[in-house]
């Protein structure tokens, strides 16, 4: 069994991704890792030039920001890396993605165990850390809990919308890919940053979904000098299990603090019952007064 890593990245070291931590967190068990670098001279090339490891294959990419539709750039240099996977199973990392060492034997034993049967994906398990290092998003519904990760190569997966996950196109017609959960957890640590590099991260975000126009007028609107990027406190935990281990050292240089508030927030089992019944009642709204 043949296995490829691959990811894409763009402004990687400007806006604070964990780029390095994460290819080297998949690294000890491809075969091979596809890193697709976008057209951005901010020290990206040279970091992941840097890991120095000849299971590397770099490739440089001009985005084509006018592919602003649902982020529809970010899955279109995804599957320019995708092709260039040349194993039976394709692991996908994003730059603020980072699996733990201790599941990569797990991750093994699943891909070499769904080789041969009709499973197309592997769906991963999510931490998301918000606001710093140790607390972690607790919202059942808005936060997702697992995303398809691995998938198999050579029978039309494609990384879809804003690459958040992948269809398998057969005969013109897309559909989900039959997946099986391999119990592997993401640290994804997308919205853990200072909160000066945060805000810079998230414009640059929206600069793949929306024009200039657009980013002007609403960061002026919300004055993006003093912009909480922080609001989605209410539903969040302390982590307390361990980091990865290409993450100690960034974990450990932490110089933000941040008040997640947790002593504030209503009991477990409130909260989820008001998310149970707030999402019921949600779709039952959507049915009984359906979009025209």
């Amino acid at each position: 069994m043949k296995v490829s890593g691959f990811t894409i990245a763009r402004g990687a070291v400007h806006f604070g991704y964990q780029l390095e931590e994460s290819i080297r967190s998949l690294l000890p068990i491809v075969d091979e890792y596809i890193v697709g670098v976008g057209d951005m001279d901010d020290g990206t090339l040279e970091l992941v030039e840097g890991i120095k490891d000849p299971k590397l294959k770099i490739f440089h990419s001009t985005w084509d920001m006018s592919q602003r539709e649902d982020g529809l750039v970010l899955s279109v240099e995804t599957n320019k890396a995708l092709d260039r996977c040349t194993g039976d199973w394709a692991v996908y990392l994003q730059a603020d993605e980072v699996l733990h060492e201790d599941d990569l034997p797990k991750l093994r034993a699943a891909m070499e165990e769904h080789l041969h049967d009709s499973s197309e994906a592997l769906e991963f398990n999510y931490l998301h850390f918000y606001g710093s290092f140790h607390t972690v998003q607790d919202h059942r519904r808005k936060w997702y809990r697992h995303a398809e990760r691995a998938v198999k190569t050579g029978i039309g997966i494609r990384s879809q919308g804003d690459a958040f996950g992948f269809r398998r196109v057969v005969d013109g017609k897309e559909r989900s890919c039959k997946r099986a959960n391999c119990g592997v957890r993401v640290f994804h640590y997308g919205w853990s940053r200072p909160p000066e590099v945060m805000m810079e991260k998230q414009m640059n975000l929206d600069r793949m979904y929306h024009d200039e126009a657009w980013i002007a007028e609403t960061y002026a609107k919300e004055n993006a000098k003093v912009r909480e990027f922080y609001r989605d406190r209410g539903h969040l935990k302390l982590f307390t299990g361990s980091h990865p281990a290409t993450m100690q050292a960034r974990v450990a240089a932490q110089d933000w603090t941040f008040d997640h508030g947790i002593e504030r927030q209503a009991p477990d089992w409130l909260r989820h019952l008001y998310v149970a019944l707030f999402y019921s009642l949600e779709k039952r709204w959507r049915r009984w007064f359906p979009r025209r």
